[in-house]
């Protein structure tokens, strides 16, 4: 799986730690990512039964997810996940999303959950062009959780758009634009002050399918706007 790699946000301006892109392709991240399931098994009752919730979530099938090493200092207790959308042997975009818990309240997230995210994607250099592409993008997020009658508080992020050009020795290379997106919000919590975290994942594979320019999986909010088609898998 190919896994958004970067510096991840809780909305309040600390930083996670990047990851080495290495460690994707060796053990350690099956064993980080294995240490990551032990904590939480570990943790208070309302985290574990969001992060069971994740675990349980019923998802696209064009959508890969796999548990990978939490952030260690966003908060006491953090769960990841990442994720690719997958057609064929093309993966069209990836990302990650970090459930955070605090259970003595954050004032920043005004409430004790926070969900984080990193989304990339490779684009058509016209689409990538596009004035308006932001604020696409930021409504893709919002709308792809309206649409599953999800409420959420404090919503913060950044879209950020990339174009790569190459000269010299890679001048054959043709010129490749990418969407990154950076987010995070507070699920609001409900029974037993857990938050549906399965039904925001499902929103966020959503946002990712999106993005990757798969059709929506079923009827949703007309305001999420799908973009168009990758000519090819992305090169992260």
């Amino acid at each position: 799986m190919a896994a958004a790699q970067g510096r991840l946000s809780d909305g309040t301006g600390e930083m996670d730690e990047p990851k080495d892109p290495k460690d994707t392709k060796d053990s350690k991240v099956a064993e980080q990512a294995g240490e990551g399931d032990r904590q939480a098994d570990a943790a208070p009752p309302p985290f574990r039964a969001a992060v069971e919730a994740l675990r349980a979530a019923r998802l696209r099938p064009q959508v890969e997810v796999e548990p990978t090493r939490p952030p260690q200092r966003l908060a006491p207790y953090a769960y990841a996940l990442e994720a690719a959308v997958v057609d064929g042997d093309q993966d069209l975009a990836d990302g990650r999303l970090v459930l955070l818990y605090d259970p003595a309240g954050h004032d920043a997230w005004r409430g004790t959950f926070r969900l984080v995210t990193l989304v990339r994607a490779e684009l058509e250099p016209e689409m990538a062009a596009d004035p308006l592409l932001p604020e696409v993008c930021w409504s893709g997020l919002t709308g792809a959780l309206q649409a599953r009658g999800l409420t959420y508080g404090e919503p913060s992020g950044t879209v950020t758009r990339a174009s790569s050009h190459y000269f010299g020795g890679l001048s054959a290379r043709p010129s490749a634009s990418q969407i990154e997106i950076r987010a995070s919000w507070t699920p609001r919590e409900g029974l037993g002050g857990v938050p549906d975290t399965g039904a925001h994942l499902a929103s966020w594979c959503d946002l990712l399918a999106q993005v990757a320019g798969l059709p929506p999986a079923g009827p949703g909010d007309a305001s999420v706007v799908t973009l168009p088609q990758r000519r090819g898998p992305q090169s992260l």
